[in-house]
């Protein structure tokens, strides 16, 4: 595991160094003195660091339904699996049709008596108005008196607003057919989207009602998945600030979610941050995340925990070192390191350090010590 230490460019680090040595000539030294101490040096040099963020979270189905009955009727038959998968549009239940199918014949009726009485009616206003232009001629040779002009005209009249009621009546008819065979379409209950149906919850025989109980089951899809997590408040707020000062870099296209195995090894699944909420979670204190992968072979089922990493992220101009160059003082984490003098030095940060994924991040604050020289 590495750290990341802001230091000087290009300065000499010294790993395994466990005490401050002399680092005169070998004349200057005392012969009788111990020899000195083997160390080995690194030389750093700053470079974009990647940094992972890592999270546990739960697994939850990117879509879940509840498959309700949307007519009053009696459980005919269960046609799926319980705990199967099923592609949209398959058949889960079919409900008892009998008094449906009467109900869309008593419609259909309806349409038909309806579009007779339209036809009567039609009928009704072309005699009218053939009556209308026979006695129009006989008025004008007073044949026929005014009075019967007039009534010939008001019974065009009323032939013509029958035929609009006629016309209405048969829209009426119509739409109740509509709603009949709508109705008698909803006793077939079909899977509104690709996914696993869970348990069943009411048994054949039973009596559904629409509004009411008419749950008949749930089902999810799995493919793909939501996995929800949490992120503490301080790091999301330490970690806007460092965003804000340039010490944290994300990519245009924000976080790449990666699914990690059980043992913490990558999984090679991954997905994007789809979702990050606004405000806090005054039960657990975190900002709510999600995050959607991709889960065609079904391994994630809802509820299960899994870990997952945030990618991209990157930290401008660091300096890695390895882990065992950081050793632990009174005052803190610090590291030796060797100046362009080849005086031995001692490099210390006095600010607070910031653990992430196993590696230690230092800021730009440096207080330097240096060896005694004989």
């Amino acid at each position: 595991m590495s750290s990341l230490l802001r230091l000087p460019l290009g300065v000499l680090v010294m790993l395994g160094l466990v005490g401050c040595e002399q680092l005169g000539s070998a004349e200057e030294q005392a012969p009788a003195g111990p020899p000195p101490a083997q160390v080995t040096t690194l030389v750093v040099e700053p470079e974009d660091v990647p940094v992972n963020y890592e999270y546990v979270g739960q697994v939850a189905g990117s879509l879940e339904v509840e498959v309700r009955s949307r007519v009053t009727g009696i459980v005919n038959k269960r046609h799926y699996r319980e705990g199967g998968k099923v592609a949209a549009g398959d058949v889960l239940f079919t409900l008892d049709r009998e008094l449906f199918v009467a109900q869309v014949a008593q419609a259909r009726a309806a349409v038909a008596a309806a579009q007779a009485e339209h036809a009567r009616a039609r009928a009704q206003f072309v005699h009218a108005q053939n009556e209308l232009k026979r006695v129009k001629p006989l008025a004008g040779k007073k044949l026929v008196s005014t009075a019967d002009v007039d009534a010939a005209a008001s019974a065009v009249d009323v032939a013509r607003a029958g035929v609009q009621v006629a016309e209405a009546t048969i829209g009426q008819a119509e739409a109740s057919l509509q709603t009949a065979q709508i109705n008698l379409d909803y006793t077939t209950i079909r899977a509104p989207v690709d996914g696993v149906v869970g348990r069943a919850l009411v048994n054949t025989g039973a009596l559904v009602q629409a509004g009411g109980n008419g749950l008949l089951t749930t089902m999810v899809q799995l493919d793909p998945v939501y996995i929800n997590f949490g992120v503490a408040e301080n790091d999301q707020l330490a970690r806007r600030d460092e965003l804000a000062t340039g010490e944290l870099r994300l990519p245009d296209h924000g976080y790449q979610v990666a699914l990690m195995g059980q043992y913490g090894e990558p999984s090679g699944v991954t997905g994007s941050l789809d979702f990050q909420d606004y405000k806090v979670d005054t039960t657990t204190g975190s900002f709510g995340m999600r995050a959607t992968l991709p889960n065609a072979d079904g391994t994630l089922s809802p509820g299960q925990f899994a870990r997952v990493q945030l990618v991209g992220a990157v930290r401008p101009q660091a300096i890695v070192i390895p882990q065992r160059a950081v050793l632990d003082g009174p005052v803190g984490k610090y590291v030796y390191v060797v100046t362009p003098s080849e005086q031995g030095g001692m490099w210390r940060s006095s600010a607070r350090s910031l653990w992430e994924s196993g590696s230690i991040w230092v800021n730009h604050d440096r207080i330097f010590g240096s060896c005694a020289m004989a």
